[in-house]
């Protein structure tokens, strides 16, 4: 019985990553396009970047597009909400992702900030080294 669906929490932490941390650093042709974005648009960008606020509309789009939840359990919420069941179920979902989905993207800036310091340290190394040759 599966629990929760990884497979989407790590493209969810993903395309989180890839969009706020990734594609603005990837030369000047996303900045442009969201420089031209409407204003509310661009505001929407810069407010989303909390992984929690994303990872919640990231969550439901997934399922959306996918068909699979991320918590299965959510699918058989009782029925005597009638027709908001489904509503709350996809709720609840994407609730559940955006705190999973908010976790994963800290726990990977978390390891990720000693793995640069650590290649930072060894390109300096490396440049003394090659200087001391010369």
């Amino acid at each position: 019985m599966e629990i929760l669906n990884l497979p989407n929490l790590l493209l969810g932490i993903s395309i989180h990553m890839l969009i706020w941390e990734h594609l603005p650093h990837w030369g000047s042709w996303f900045n442009a396009i969201l420089e031209r974005l409407p204003k509310p648009l661009q505001t929407l960008y810069e407010h989303w970047r909390c992984p929690y606020c994303a990872g919640f509309w990231i969550g439901l789009a997934l399922h959306g597009v996918t068909g699979a939840w991320f918590v299965p359990a959510f699918a058989d919420l009782p029925e005597y909400l009638g027709s908001l069941t489904t509503l709350l179920g996809w709720f609840f979902d994407g609730l559940v992702f955006a705190a999973l989905n908010k976790l994963g993207v800290l726990v990977l800036a978390a390891i990720s900030f000693p793995a640069i310091r650590g290649h930072e340290m060894k390109a300096q190394f490396m440049a003394k080294m090659k200087a001391e040759k010369a």
